[in-house]
């Protein structure tokens, strides 16, 4: 369970605007930092046009790699902290220019300079 990698993770029970379902995300911690069995992750959700010009929905199309099915985007308003134990099934990786745009889309959702 590294940074980058793309894992099935069981998203409920959900409240209100939360992303639900079982559906990919993205780690997104840093590997050398934890001391509890959590994860940082941003779900991934199907791409809409809609979210084109949304800062924070990074697009990701489907390669060998990511082993998508389909076009997607991560959610990063939707950052969360989840047990390990969420976890099901490792789908894949994302590049490291996705993994840039994310970090670049939670400063901006955080405020960060």
């Amino acid at each position: 369970m590294k940074q980058k990698e793309i894992w099935l993770i069981n998203l409920e029970p959900t409240i209100g605007a939360e992303i639900r379902k079982t559906r990919p995300c993205v780690i997104i911690n840093d590997d050398s930092i934890g001391a509890l069995p959590l994860k940082i992750i941003a779900p991934l959700t199907d791409y809409k046009d809609k979210y084109k010009n949304i800062p924070w929905m990074i697009a990701v199309s489907p390669d060998k790699y990511n082993n998508l099915k389909k076009a997607s985007v991560v959610d990063v308003f939707q950052v969360r902290s989840v047990s390990e134990e969420r976890l099901i099934k490792r789908i894949g990786i994302i590049t490291d220019k996705a993994l840039a745009e994310v970090i670049r889309a939670l400063q901006l959702v955080f405020g960060i300079q």
